[in-house]
């Protein structure tokens, strides 16, 4: 059994729809961002940068403890490494995925809630940093358009690099995007979203948001979670 300590963002859609995908039990633990439940000291001791999402293993493969473990990034590659699946077996074919992974991490997900920031929820708009912010998100959009122009995902079969980008990509008009400009992002896009566990996972926890904390709960989230 997993537990997952989560709320419905970008970041924690990347874990809740490989969840759905591996068909792994869990148990969803909430942490409301807007209202500051990440900077519990019980959510600490799982999470010490105080975001999620984040996880424990109370059935770990070696009959250990329980595991518990943050980052997104991190949590997606020990998931698919201990059910063996959505990450090869080859060393080659996992360096593919571990790179798209990574560049999610470093890149598309930072950017891209920076664009959410600066253009939705900063106090003071500032157009050097919605143009700034907007202008890489573009750019990025165009790698992923360009490395899928004779593939249908990112790095090979469908994997963890795919899971990890989709979800940023699924808030394309917050980051001032249009996906008909990247077609071959927009077939991908399509392709994923027609899976009925990314429906199901991209849909998990929408019942714990309301609009009378979806602007706090959003401003947070968008620039990291």
């Amino acid at each position: 059994m997993i537990e997952l300590y989560y709320w419905p963002t970008p970041n924690g859609w990347k874990i809740s729809i490989l969840l759905e995908e591996l068909g792994v039990p869990y148990t969803l633990k909430p942490v409301n961002i807007g209202k500051g439940d990440q900077f519990e000291p019980e959510f600490l001791k799982i999470s010490p940068n105080n975001r999620m999402p984040a996880i424990i293993d109370l059935d770990p493969a070696d009959n250990g403890t329980p595991i518990s473990i943050f980052e997104s990034g991190a949590i997606m590659m020990y998931l698919a490494k201990k059910y063996r699946h959505f990450y090869p077996e080859g060393q080659r074919e996992q360096i593919e995925v571990d790179q798209w992974l990574f560049w999610q991490m470093g890149g598309l997900g930072p950017m891209a809630g920076q664009a959410h920031h600066f253009r939705l929820y900063a106090p003071e708009k500032i157009e050097y940093s919605i143009d700034r912010y907007t202008n890489e998100v573009a750019r990025l959009y165009g790698v992923m358009n360009k490395r899928l122009e004779d593939r249908a995902f990112l790095a090979g079969e469908y994997s963890i690099a795919d899971m990890a980008c989709w979800p940023w990509a699924s808030r394309f008009e917050r980051q001032g995007q249009d996906l008909n400009d990247f077609p071959n992002l927009k077939t991908w896009y399509q392709t994923i979203w027609a899976r009925p566990a990314v429906k199901k996972g991209y849909s998990v926890g929408s019942e714990l948001t309301d609009p009378s904390n979806l602007s706090a709960v959003t401003s947070e989230a968008s620039l990291r979670d």
